[in-house]
């Protein structure tokens, strides 16, 4: 091999372990924690596609930990998927899904398609026939696979678009959990896109559905479609399949005895996942910067973020499996 080659090759591998080791040097464990271990029973063994199972596997920390191994179906078994887009400006709620803007959930009826260009002040918006108010939307898989996409051409332009779970119905999703969380002193934050270093998805349902990162709304508004999610905060990716990216409170949840909010699933390190709001609806006051805090009788946990933000947590507070 060519000396020049050699050092070059040699020096990028050099950055690249101190790169790792220096994210891993950040990733002090917190010993102080109040820690409890994942329980695998909690989950509907109807949305996975085979039983869950321990291996073993490195955390971002470096520590290698007995994980669990889910399979998702990326199908709930405990509630319907969609409807999403309604066909007339003249439907209800109940044929259209909900649309998250501002912080608000708003329902998605015909009401709402017939006045977008008014909700985003922008005349371009024209997402109906004017003659007979029948709703411009995806019909196809083909459609579904040209719309919902960053890079949608001019012809999907004002399309409501709605892929189907029958175009999906072949993608399973793999997360590993640690059996035992591992809290850190310090945050892990969420990838942002290509070229960032950490995860994107923030945890799973006890449904197996997947809690995902941010939808992409700019990406999506931008090319004039939109793309509702259903009452439960998820909707179709056809590279993913069926994800949530807000909390309805339609999925599998767990009540807990002291009135705490009840538990919705886990995040990918582990920890647990509770609804935003008290059994009485109060917020809890004393969150960190990852929307977690910590009792006696959950340990440390996270409680979800208001279903119109778009978002779940805000990072992981435990090392995740790389």
């Amino acid at each position: 091999m060519n000396k020049s080659l050699m050092f070059h090759l040699s020096h990028f591998i050099l950055i690249l372990l101190l790169a790792s080791s220096c994210s891993k040097s950040n990733q002090t464990i917190d010993t102080t924690a109040i820690v409890f271990k994942v329980d695998s029973s909690k989950f509907l063994v109807a949305g996975l596609s085979e039983p869950i199972s321990i291996v073993s596997k490195t955390l971002s920390n470096g520590s290698t930990v007995d994980c669990y191994k889910i399979v998702s179906k990326s199908t709930p078994s405990d509630h319907n998927m969609g409807p999403w887009c309604p066909s007339n400006i003249s439907d209800d709620k109940t044929k259209g899904g909900i649309w998250l803007e501002g912080g608000n959930v708003y329902d998605v009826d015909g009401a709402f398609i017939k006045n977008l260009a008014t909700f985003y002040n922008n005349t371009t918006w024209q997402m109906y026939n004017t003659s007979n108010g029948a709703i411009t939307k995806t019909l196809t898989q083909a459609d579904c696979q040209a719309a919902a996409n960053p890079n949608v051409g001019a012809a999907y332009k004002n399309y409501c678009v709605e892929c189907l779970p029958s175009y999906v119905s072949s993608i399973t999703r793999t997360l590993y959990i640690p059996v035992t969380p591992v809290k850190l002193t310090s945050p892990i934050s969420f990838g942002g896109g290509p070229g960032s270093s950490g995860p994107g998805v923030r945890g799973i349902a006890f449904n197996g559905v997947v809690f995902d990162a941010p939808a992409p709304v700019n990406a999506i508004l931008g090319a004039y479609t939109l793309a509702p999610f259903d009452d439960a905060g998820g909707h179709i990716n056809m590279a993913v399949g069926y994800h949530y990216h807000a909390a309805t409170g339609l999925s599998k949840k767990i009540p807990q005895a002291d009135g705490h909010a009840a538990m919705i699933g886990y995040a990918l390190d582990g920890f647990g996942l509770y609804e935003r709001l008290s059994a009485s609806g109060t917020e809890y006051t004393d969150l960190d910067a990852s929307r977690g805090h910590s009792d006696a009788a959950r340990g440390y946990h996270y409680h979800v973020d208001k279903a119109g933000a778009n978002n779940f947590i805000n990072s992981l507070a435990g090392a995740y499996a790389n």
